[in-house]
């Protein structure tokens, strides 16, 4: 597993759990939808930060909490 890959698996399991939409989540971040549709897809590998934070912001959560779940603790990346 990639950490994309991981931060893919966590925003779509927040997604189906809030029942929202890439759209949406876009929308409440207040970052364009192509930057989540990116992430999503993997083609941006390595988000920022910011990018994160504003996701977490609009999950109305932090981003400690954003990343804190089993795949993100327990797994070993692999370099990509």
């Amino acid at each position: 597993m990639t950490y994309s890959d991981a931060v893919i698996q966590r925003l779509t399991a927040l997604c189906t759990e809030r029942n929202i939409t890439i759209n949406k989540l876009a929308s409440l971040s207040g970052i364009t939808q192509s930057t989540v549709e990116n992430i999503m897809s993997g083609k941006t590998k390595n988000p920022k930060l910011k990018t994160l934070h504003k996701l977490a912001v609009g999950l109305g959560m932090t981003v400690s909490e954003l990343l804190d779940f089993p795949e993100m603790n327990e797994t070993i990346f692999e370099d990509e």
